[in-house]
């Protein structure tokens, strides 16, 4: 292994670790094990999540257009995203299942309705939610890798990189904007997050918790 691929290596585990510290809690493994099960749902709703990252940060472009710091880094994630979208249509092509309409899990609604309303707060807030979304898939790709069908799993370990910088970047965003420390808005929407994956659901979908049995 040479040097600069040890650096590399070294990189992502240190950026992987950070992003399982800011989580805390992880995914049950039962929703890992129904994910194989449920796969034609995975794909189309991991496709529409990438859609809704992209049109998330494209959203905050038009609404804070006196934020270059902001304007520049979410451009850049918005085509990232529809990037990601692109890939993951292509496998629902390749795989002959059909991209239709299916009905959003919980989850995005769940951590919406803790985003305050008067700005500045509605913008920090809104950072903050995006950085725990992104962490929270980055978490599930690597439980992913660890369950899918080769192909599948080669993709989502290529995606680990991505979504821990996102995170990361909504999460430097938030601060630069925010009048005060976070900590305690990280620590709701967290709060939030854990309990959402954690209850039984009664629809498999990227976010959602594990299926009712």
């Amino acid at each position: 292994m040479s040097a600069l691929h040890l650096e590399r290596v070294t990189r992502r585990a240190e950026s992987l670790e950070r992003v399982l510290a800011f989580l805390g809690t992880r995914t049950p493994t039962a929703w890992f094990e129904q994910a194989v099960a449920h796969l034609d749902e995975l794909l189309i709703d991991h496709a529409n999540c990438e859609k809704k990252a992209a049109g998330t940060a494209l959203s905050l472009l038009y609404r804070y257009v006196d934020k270059p710091d902001l304007l520049m880094t979410l451009s850049r994630l918005a085509r990232e995203e529809l990037r990601h979208f692109e890939q993951v249509h292509e496998f629902l092509v390749r795989r002959g299942i059909a991209y239709v309409h299916i009905s959003p899990s919980r989850y995005a609604s769940g951590l919406k309705s803790l985003v305050r309303s008067e700005e500045p707060a509605r913008l920090v807030d809104t950072l903050v939610m995006g950085a725990i979304v992104e962490a929270r898939s980055c978490e599930r790709f690597m439980g992913l890798v660890e369950v899918l069908p080769a192909d599948l799993a080669g993709f989502y370990e290529k995606l680990l990189d991505s979504e821990a910088r996102h995170f990361e970047q909504y999460l430097a965003l938030a601060r630069r904007y925010a009048e005060a420390p976070i900590d305690g808005i990280v620590e709701s929407m967290l709060a939030r997050d854990a309990e959402l994956i954690n209850l039984p659901d009664d629809r498999f979908r990227f976010h959602s918790g594990p299926l009712a049995a």
